[in-house]
């Protein structure tokens, strides 16, 4: 298995592996019809933890290095898109994912695609940290709670990594709504400053106009 992203039989193999190993983990092959062909696995989220302890410790590859994470916003419109107008309900609904890529430096094998989904876009947007099983997932989840607002439980550190405290919602939202006002940037220009421009000289009002 030098690399375990080419094809689905290798992907399925591992999917089997760790269902037979978990019970209940219910992990399913997500295709990839990119050229790419870069195919994934979904972890159910109340399993996911102990699916990867299982890639890491256990399963005959050992995958002990996580090179990257990264969060993608899956709204009800790019939904429709990817599975059509004759799509099922279930199949639009929104959701927020976070997909992680995995490396064996002991087997030399990966990458290895799994990802994991929250239940919505709104009031169900936890999903489990893998900072226990991989000490590198901790600044990238928080980046990714910053910038998609998903909420990883267990994460020993969660908190904003680029946007201040402060801050109103998640930019990487693909509905996120810039404002019009940056009271950040003391010198607006280009766009930024056209946008301030009409609170920094709003149009009379009354007897004025």
């Amino acid at each position: 298995m030098e690399n375990m992203s080419v094809n689905i039989p290798e992907i399925q193999s591992v999917a089997d592996a760790i269902n037979d190993a978990i019970a209940g983990a219910g992990v399913l092959v997500i295709e990839n019809e990119s050229p790419s062909g870069q195919h994934s696995l979904l972890f159910q989220k109340e399993h996911a933890v102990a699916c990867a302890r299982w890639l890491k410790q256990e399963s005959p590859w050992k995958l002990d290095y996580l090179s990257n994470v990264t969060g993608i916003d899956w709204t009800e419109d790019a939904l429709k898109v990817k599975f059509g107008k004759d799509a099922e309900p279930e199949e639009t609904r929104g959701f927020l994912e976070s997909v992680y890529h995995l490396y064996s430096m002991e087997a030399s094998v990966g990458p290895l695609v799994f990802r994991t989904r929250t239940g919505n876009r709104s009031d169900d947007v936890s999903l489990p940290s893998m900072t226990p099983v991989w000490r590198s997932a901790e600044l990238q989840e928080r980046e990714i709670f910053d910038l998609y607002g998903i909420h990883f439980t267990g994460h020993p550190d969660l908190r904003r990594l680029m946007m201040w405290d402060s801050f109103e919602g998640h930019p990487m939202r693909k509905d996120y709504v810039e404002p019009d006002d940056y009271e950040y940037e003391p010198t607006p220009h280009a766009d930024v400053l056209k946008k301030s421009a009409a609170h920094q000289n709003p149009p009379a009002k009354g007897g004025d106009q």
